[in-house]
């Protein structure tokens, strides 16, 4: 029983159960190394006070004791949400260590590849397959293990708690591991965000939502604000693999900078508005961007479809005929629409009026705060236009890029 038994929510008429992030389980194998280490006492699982408000149950897996340290381990509960890191061990590993050993692992720390993260006489760092970060812009510092700021203030508290019930009054060192983290890592955002060696401890509730959309949206706003504060006022956007491949293959801008936003183009927009980003570049696939043109600013399916309902008003526009919007409407992809849209001689004058009302309805979303453009193509078509502001934008995005290289 983990205290989750309850606690699900409702999605497409489907129960899916919560679940607990790596920092709970960073947290749980803290507090029960910690108490096993100070009171000499053997426990088998421990309870956890989420900042969610739930409190959890948590088997120790793993367990092992020497005369200074104890290690134990958490095993990744991800509920019903497609998490990599379900089923993992998240070790923690907690050292009494003199006063000395302490001076010298803090005057010993490398400021450009290694820092121990410090709190009173509580020293706290990332071992094997917690990544590590080696770019500006988290809210860890260069140098710092990943181990996001709610997490790190769990794993500190339970330190501290468990040092004051029992008068220990000496140094601590925690170290928490995860031995699959390293090959897990290569499976999401940690690579493109410069944190090398394995995966991040993170979760800002302690529980995991099914499939949330505000965690991913959230990961999207840090990656976002790395390159933000890496110098990049003007940001390259993808909603997906699609989008990245293009650019590799056909656009000359560096597609390496890219950010994928999923299907979140509205709140891409809000965030870089907030941030203070200057603007924003799409590079999309038609079949999600076409969305836009009708102001849908979550192009998921489930959100909001339109496709064929909005090429077929831009090719009447264009001058098709009835028959051709009648076999648009009956396409089942974008690329037959498009083909039926070019046997009729009009994909030029149709994707001009999309481009034009992808354009509005994104100035529309930002107010005209930033720049915003599109760079619109087809797998099969290749490109099929661009934004009244894309064109300027390719520029700002490449000059920054060079003067990027030129200090290197």
């Amino acid at each position: 029983m983990t205290g989750l038994e309850d606690k699900y929510i409702i999605k497409n008429n489907k129960r899916l159960r919560y679940g607990y992030t790596t920092g709970s389980c960073a947290a749980g194998a803290t507090r029960g190394a910690a108490r096993m280490l100070l009171s000499g006492e053997a426990l088998s699982e421990v309870e956890l006070q989420t900042p969610k408000g739930i409190t959890l149950n948590l088997q120790l897996h793993d367990i092992t004791r020497g005369e200074t340290h104890v290690s134990c381990a958490v095993q990744k509960d991800a509920g019903d949400d497609p998490d990599t890191t379900n089923g993992i061990l998240v070790y923690a590993k907690v050292e009494k260590i003199s006063a000395e050993a302490a001076k010298n692992i803090i005057d010993n720390q490398n400021t450009d590849s290694k820092k121990v993260i410090i709190h009173s006489s509580i020293i706290l760092d990332g071992g094997v397959g917690v990544g590590r970060v080696t770019k500006p812009g988290l809210s860890q510092k260069v140098g710092e293990a990943a181990i996001n700021p709610v997490p790190k203030a769990m794993i500190l508290r339970e330190a501290e708690e468990a040092a004051q019930e029992y008068d220990y009054e000496g140094y601590l060192k925690i170290t928490i591991s995860v031995p699959e983290g390293e090959e897990i890592s290569k499976k999401t955002f940690n690579p493109r965000l410069g944190i090398i060696g394995g995966i991040s401890i993170l979760g800002t509730s302690g529980i995991v939502e099914p499939m949330s959309e505000r965690a991913l949206i959230a990961s999207i706003q840090v990656e976002m604000k790395q390159h933000f504060c890496q110098g990049e006022n003007y940001i390259l956007v993808t909603p997906g693999n699609y989008g990245a491949d293009y650019l590799r293959e056909h656009m000359t801008i560096p597609f390496e900078n890219n950010i994928k936003c999923s299907n979140y183009v509205g709140e891409t927009i809000d965030m870089a508005i907030d941030m203070g980003v200057k603007g924003i570049l799409f590079v999309a696939h038609i079949g999600k961007f076409v969305k836009v043109a009708a102001g849908i600013m979550n192009t998921h399916s489930h959100c909001a479809d339109g496709r064929m309902e909005v090429l077929c008003a831009s090719a009447i526009r264009a001058g098709g005929t009835l028959e051709c919007a009648r076999e648009i409407l009956e396409a089942g992809t974008t690329d037959e629409a498009l083909a039926v849209i070019d046997r009729y001689g009009i994909l030029e004058e149709t994707m001009a009026i999309v481009m034009e009302k992808i354009q509005f309805y994104l100035d529309h979303r930002s107010y005209e705060q930033i720049l915003l453009g599109a760079v619109v193509f087809s797998n099969v078509y290749g490109l099929l236009g661009q934004t009244r502001d894309a064109r300027k934008l390719m520029g700002a995005i490449q000059e920054q890029a060079d003067a990027k290289t030129d200090k290197l």
